[in-house]
């Protein structure tokens, strides 16, 4: 059988959330690019030196539920504090309201994604190659610092120091 014969669209069903006598439209199904760029966007935003802020990743998650699954539009002010909307948006259940809202499957493979990529980057910043990748990235800045200080080497600041370090020791050789 040809899969042509049996092929159907996306699903593109939506439900309806109810906030203060307003209805909010929410997506049943996202498509999975766009789920990918959810779950990125949500972890770069979160990483703080080389580590994911489990706070962080909850609000960005979160948020880019928000941002992705309804209809709900946010003006680039708003978007400007994002722990601002979030706590907003949590503190008035409408985080609750569109989850609640959400399909359970679509939900949980949301999360599902979420722990997967999450221990994938963190087993590879572990990773031979991250620590080869970031020694490549660095080399250049780290170069020019090695250059600075060597073009930038004054010899009589340097013996100034080592007469002064051997004075402190009483004039013996350091």
């Amino acid at each position: 059988m040809k899969y042509s014969e049996i092929k159907q669209p996306i699903k593109s069903d939506k439900v309806y959330a109810k906030i203060k006598d307003k209805e909010i439209e929410v997506l049943q199904y996202l498509p999975i690019s766009d789920k990918i760029d959810l779950i990125q966007i949500a972890l770069q935003k979160s990483e703080e030196n080389g580590i994911y802020n489990e706070m962080k990743l909850d609000v960005y998650f979160n948020l880019y539920i928000i941002y992705m699954y309804t209809d709900l539009e946010f003006t680039d002010e708003e978007k400007e504090d994002e722990f601002k909307l979030y706590d907003e948006l949590q503190s008035n259940d409408i985080i609750v309201s569109v989850i609640g809202a959400m399909d359970d499957a679509e939900y949980d493979c949301l999360i599902d994604y979420l722990k997967i990529m999450k221990e994938a980057n963190n087993r590879y910043k572990g990773s031979a190659a991250a620590l080869i990748q970031t020694a490549i990235q660095d080399l250049p800045k780290n170069a020019q610092a090695a250059a600075d200080i060597v073009n930038n080497f004054d010899p009589e600041k340097y013996q100034n120091v080592i007469d002064f370090a051997k004075h402190a020791n009483g004039d013996r050789p350091i």
